[in-house]
């Protein structure tokens, strides 16, 4: 029972991450990396690593696409101002 949840959790990593370079805009690009950390948290819980999943559930699917989605509208924000938008 355990090789079976192991081997769909393996699965879940492996289309989560398939879809996370598969998104163009960074906005939901980062949505599908957080989503992969919650599901390599998953992983690492089912391997019997409960402190590493809570280190990549804070890290892997809160803090990194926080990050970026901070900088992904700072970067528009910027471009916004440099193509004349005034404001």
């Amino acid at each position: 029972m355990a090789d079976v949840l192991i081997v769909v959790v393996l699965l879940l990593v492996a289309a989560t991450a398939t879809a996370a370079v598969a998104t163009r805009d960074p906005a939901r690009q980062a949505l599908v990396l957080s989503v992969l950390g919650v599901v390599l948290a998953v992983l690492f819980t089912v391997l019997q690593a409960p402190d590493v999943g809570l280190s990549q559930l804070a890290v892997g699917s809160a803090l990194t696409p926080l990050l970026i989605m901070l900088s992904v509208r700072k970067v528009k924000r910027r471009a916004r101002t440099k193509d004349g938008g005034g404001g």
